[in-house]
């Protein structure tokens, strides 16, 4: 075979894989799209019921009403979080479920850090006894960046459900609710989901653009460039 028609399986076979490439991130935005047309819908839905965390596949960023008591000793403050561009911290508090042995994780809301001392609790009131709750359905509570393990006590930087139900005992459900509603008072300005649609449309423009690049070599290579000569 002469270099000539190896240069030119070389460019289709370029084209065609780098196209492909393009076309399935173009896939993969429609179903966030999809996703995304379900979640707004779920947004102007009424609010599910506490049985609904028992579900399979879980109800993610669907609106939900809960009613329980609050496990106030176990409560996390989630460090290094900010909200109306002041550092604090997110206050996430088990929830036992009313006539059930399950705890759910909330994430109640934010609190000011003490510039004068970072690692001093802040003060959260809870209160006893039965409360309404209603959020949003998470995998997690809020996560950031962080370098090595998560850590122990209070305030640490990220909770997993699973892990802090094994450490602590209690019959936690493998998910979070972001409280969007409630009797006091905390800062609750969650961020929307975000389902990386532009991310989708980024890659599949660069795949497609590389599919071009490719194609424009081989015609002015291989094409124009001898014609010239």
């Amino acid at each position: 075979m002469s270099r000539r028609w190896v240069v030119l399986a070389a460019a289709l076979v370029g084209v065609v894989v780098t196209a492909r490439l393009g076309w399935w991130q173009l896939d993969r935005a429609a179903e966030k799209k999809a996703l995304q047309t379900a979640l707004d819908a779920g947004e102007r839905a009424a609010p599910l019921p506490a049985s609904a965390l028992l579900e399979q596949p879980m109800p993610l960023h669907r609106k939900v009403k809960l009613r329980g008591e609050w496990l106030a000793d176990h409560t996390v403050f989630l460090d290094n979080r900010h909200m109306q561009g002041r550092s604090g911290f997110f206050a996430v508090t088990p929830l036992k479920l009313e006539g059930r042995d399950e705890f759910v994780l909330v994430q109640r809301g934010w609190l000011p850090v003490d510039p004068r001392q970072h690692d001093k609790l802040p003060q959260l009131e809870t209160p006893a006894g039965l409360v309404d709750v209603e959020g949003r359905v998470a995998a997690t509570p809020s996560r950031a960046y962080q370098l090595g393990e998560a850590g122990a006590g209070s305030i640490r930087q990220n909770l997993d459900p699973a892990a802090y139900a094994r450490e602590t005992g209690l019959k936690l459900l493998p998910l979070a609710v972001w409280q969007t509603a409630g009797a006091d008072s905390l800062p609750r300005d969650w961020p929307a989901p975000d389902l990386g649609l532009s991310k989708h449309y980024g890659y599949a423009f660069q795949w497609f653009a590389l599919a071009a690049l490719i194609l424009g070599l081989y015609v002015w290579f291989q094409v124009l460039r001898p014609r010239n000569r």
